[in-house]
């Protein structure tokens, strides 16, 4: 057993890429100690010095987590995570502002969330000179065709902390709002995308919003993009496997991870022809079954070692690789120029849903709101987001509100 993490060992395939958590960070503490808790006997301290390595609430400046992301899902569970804190904060709330609804408290909270985590990583931030430490806090999902909306909440969010990066939705709005927000130097964080054509409606929008800002003369002290793939969300969750079927193609693992990195290592590469200032992030993981020769793999790390990228991982899925780094191969720094097997690429190329998200120009921007992976994913943060708005509503009728 190695003393270094599997996610350390990561790193060190380029010292340019950047680990993130992707949760609150107000849940690190009891989740590491109950990784630590559940860890085999021989392995609880090694762990433990490991997990402390990654993120230490007291010392984050000393540690791997350069960044963090979040979502309604993971903003939930910091609520969770301590339910009576919360539930004071909520009726503090409520009792400062007696005239605001629902809702409006609800805004107020979440916003405590994001803010909260914030002050976790302004340190980290402000000692790299405003290049790592960011916090991204997202617009509310429910409104991911509302650009008027998204941008007000997104200025809203951006006042909480120097530090904090707006999370935009990959909707033909969504890239309004991230070409507004880039004129007046907001860092963001384009979520909800699953395909080239996204990455690269992101790329163009942020271009317009630098040239606007350079015009307008806007300090760009605080700003920064990144391009977020969900990958096992497109796999899973858009058409890829439906079609398939209907077309009798027998897809395998391998092949569904080939089609999702095959997505984001063109993105990858157009970033790096073309210059462009984003920088791809990796989100949506998984430690898949073995595929190619017996062995656990997480491809989604594997086969994108050595790039100048974002990994942002859940604590779900650190959990994971811990139980099975030992399994895992040693990363090869050219692995993100790995393209997929010629037979693959042949079998998934056969798909309109992998020719719409892989083609440049698979999609115009109208299509991205009907992309199968954006609609349940927004359809999914939404229900997380009212799940939050109801804890508020049970704090409402606790002070006798409703």
């Amino acid at each position: 057993m190695s003393d270094k993490s599997i996610l350390e060992k990561l790193q060190e395939a380029n010292m340019d890429a950047e680990i993130w958590w992707d949760s609150s960070p107000l849940v690190y503490k009891n989740w590491s100690k109950s990784v630590v808790e559940k860890a085999p006997e021989q392995k609880r301290e090694t762990w433990k010095k490991k997990l402390d390595r990654l993120f230490d609430p007291d010392k984050p400046k000393k540690t791997l987590f350069r960044g963090v992301t979040t979502n309604p899902p993971l903003s939930f569970n910091a609520i969770k995570d301590n339910p009576e804190f919360w539930a004071e904060v909520v009726k503090g709330l409520i009792r400062e502002h007696p005239d605001k609804g629902v809702e409006e408290i609800f805004w107020m909270t979440y916003k405590q969330i994001v803010k909260r985590g914030a002050e976790y990583f302004l340190p980290v931030w402000e000692e790299s000179e405003h290049t790592y430490g960011y916090i991204s806090g997202q617009v509310d999902p429910r409104d991911v065709y509302d650009a008027d909306r998204m941008f007000k909440q997104a200025l809203d969010l951006a006042k909480l902390s120097p530090n904090v990066m707006i999370k935009c939705p990959g909707s033909r709005q969504g890239y309004e709002v991230i070409e507004k927000l880039t004129a007046k130097g907001i860092a963001t964080n384009n979520t909800l995308a699953f395909s080239v054509p996204q990455f690269v409606a992101c790329m163009e929008a942020v271009q317009r919003g630098l040239e606007k800002a350079r015009k307008d003369g806007v300090d760009m002290f605080r700003w920064r993009s990144v391009i977020t793939h969900m990958s096992a969300r497109y796999g899973t969750l858009g058409d890829l496997a439906t079609q398939a079927e209907a077309r009798g193609i027998d897809l395998s693992e391998a092949d569904v991870r080939w089609a999702e990195l095959s997505i984001f290592k063109r993105g990858y590469r157009i970033l790096e022809e073309k210059g462009y200032p984003n920088k791809m992030l990796m989100c949506s993981m998984r430690i898949s079954p073995p595929m190619t020769d017996g062995s656990k793999a997480s491809w989604h790390i594997e086969k994108i070692a050595g790039g100048d990228v974002v990994y942002t991982c859940p604590p779900k899925y650190i959990g994971e690789l811990f139980e099975v780094e030992d399994e895992l191969k040693d990363f090869n720094p050219e692995a993100i120029y790995e393209r997929p097997p010629k037979e693959t690429l042949e079998k998934i190329l056969r798909l309109p849903y992998f020719v719409q998200a892989y083609e440049p120009d698979g999609m115009t921007k109208d299509e991205f709101n009907k992309q199968g992976a954006l609609v349940a994913t927004a359809a999914e943060f939404s229900k997380a987001t009212r799940a939050t708005v109801d804890f508020v509503a049970q704090q409402f009728q606790a002070e006798g509100r409703m």
